[in-house]
């Protein structure tokens, strides 16, 4: 071997070193949300949308008046964790003793365009101000502009002596007739 086969293959040798050790972190860091997801830990895949959010006190809501809470949770986005912002809101009316269920939920989006569904002037109903979608208390369409009623979401109630409101916030897809979850 020459002393110029030996530098050559010396250089080669060096080189793919170095590029294995820029190579291995880089797949490492490419695959960490993967890893994440798949680890099964609270990051997983479809927890969002599974876990419930605690809201309030059925105490807290009187009976027949709808009332607007906020939805307030971590986000991740791949290698991204943003601490605990609104994500969205929903619609909360106690219904009379006796009545199942207790509580129903409405997703404060509207099923039209997704704009912010507000209480009616006079509380008569919900209404959406950016294209006039008017819903009465149990989230029925009062004209044509919204293509179905207003979304429910899932409640449960904590076992407590004043329950706590739990309810599974999603969203969904605009201007579809039937509830689509978005994913």
């Amino acid at each position: 071997m020459t002393r110029r086969d030996f530098h050559r293959l010396g250089s080669l040798a060096l080189g793919g070193l170095i590029k294995l050790a820029v190579a291995v972190p880089a797949v490492a860091f490419l695959l960490s949300p993967l890893r994440k997801r798949g680890g099964g830990g609270s990051e997983g895949a479809g927890t969002e949308a599974d876990s419930l959010a605690n809201i309030a006190s059925l105490s807290q809501l009187k009976v027949g008046e709808p009332r607007s809470f906020p939805i307030v949770r971590d986000q991740v986005d791949a290698w991204v964790r943003y601490p605990r912002e609104p994500v969205g809101s929903v619609w909360l009316v106690r219904q009379p003793d006796g009545v199942e269920p207790p509580v129903i939920a409405y997703s404060a989006e509207c099923p039209h365009l997704g704009c912010a569904i507000n209480l009616a002037p006079g509380g008569a109903g919900f209404h959406c101000p950016c294209h006039n979608s008017s819903f009465d208390r149990e989230g029925k369409p009062l004209n044509k502009i919204p293509p179905r009623p207003m979304d429910t979401l899932d409640v449960e109630l904590t076992k407590d002596d004043d329950p706590r409101v739990l309810v599974r916030f999603e969203r969904f897809q605009a201007l579809a007739e039937e509830k689509i979850p978005l994913a």
